[in-house]
């Protein structure tokens, strides 16, 4: 018998706090880079390593029989039926240059670590920068500190912020650019923020009306789905219900009905490469 999802949200919620106070120490000690992974502008910081080592020691201590699913270590099983999903610091370059705007992703799912078959319970969403707390768990809303979230209602595509995101990789980047200027004449404007988790949040709290980006790893949407869920987006890919590697869509279900046909028209004009994302 599992926990209720609110009761595995405080966890997340403690941990994701302890670990961003840590992430924000170090930023203000000065960034050391470790390491580049798909690129070199693809980089990890030795914070990335330290913070997501504290989060699975954390996680460990509490809950020993679930399993880990991170962005800088390796996976572990489970056999308690549950995986912890964690994304450090999201948003790494902006940690590095010190921009505002990265955060500790950390959700709790069930089953499997596959977006397209989970079942996420809890999530919480930290930005030690702002000091915002965004949290999440199945059935019971979504909320920023003790406010409650809703998404953006009854906006039109023609007067939606939307918001995306790019590779690492500089080919991958044309072709998103190509998408990005088929679409700008076609919505209010849009923004690029660095952090897919900070973006989910942002549609939940109605910072954006839209946000779509392919290429995502599980670690970056997994507790920002859940809480645009919550917040009453819906969350998906092109012809399918499930968000993936291929694309994630957030956006509330009338908008996201009139975007993604633009969408999908705009990559059939474009056809994404089969190199790396």
């Amino acid at each position: 018998m599992h926990p209720a999802p609110t009761e595995l949200l405080d966890l997340a919620r403690t941990v994701a706090l302890t670990a961003g106070a840590l992430a924000h120490r170090r930023r203000t000690e000065g960034v050391e880079i470790a390491a580049s992974k798909s690129s070199p502008e693809d980089i990890v910081t030795a914070a990335d390593r330290e913070v997501e080592l504290l989060i699975r020691g954390l996680l460990a201590d509490a809950r020993p029989n679930d399993g880990f699913y991170g962005e800088e270590s390796d996976a572990s099983a489970h056999t308690s039926g549950l995986t912890w999903v964690v994304d450090p610091i999201d948003g790494t370059v902006n940690y590095l240059y010190g921009i505002p705007f990265y955060a500790v992703s950390i959700a709790v799912v069930q089953g499997d670590p596959d977006p397209a078959s989970w079942n996420t319970l809890a999530g919480a969403v930290v930005n030690p920068a702002l000091r915002e707390v965004f949290t999440a768990s199945k059935g019971s809303g979504a909320w920023l500190g003790d406010q409650r979230l809703h998404v953006n209602h009854d906006v039109p595509l023609s007067l939606a912020l939307a918001g995306t995101g790019f590779s690492y990789e500089a080919a991958r980047r044309v072709w998103q650019a190509k998408v990005v200027g088929g679409l700008i004449g076609q919505v209010r404007d849009i923004r690029r923020i660095g952090s897919a988790a900070l973006d989910l949040c942002s549609v939940a709290c109605g910072r954006l009306d839209v946000y779509f980006e392919r290429g995502l790893n599980p670690w970056d949407h997994a507790a920002g789905a859940l809480i645009a869920r919550e917040a009453g987006a819906r969350v998906g890919a092109l012809h399918a219900d499930a968000e993936g590697r291929d694309l994630l869509i957030a956006a509330d279900p009338a908008l996201y009905d009139q975007f993604s046909p633009v969408l999908a028209a705009l990559f059939e004009c474009f056809p994404p490469d089969d190199g790396p994302r």
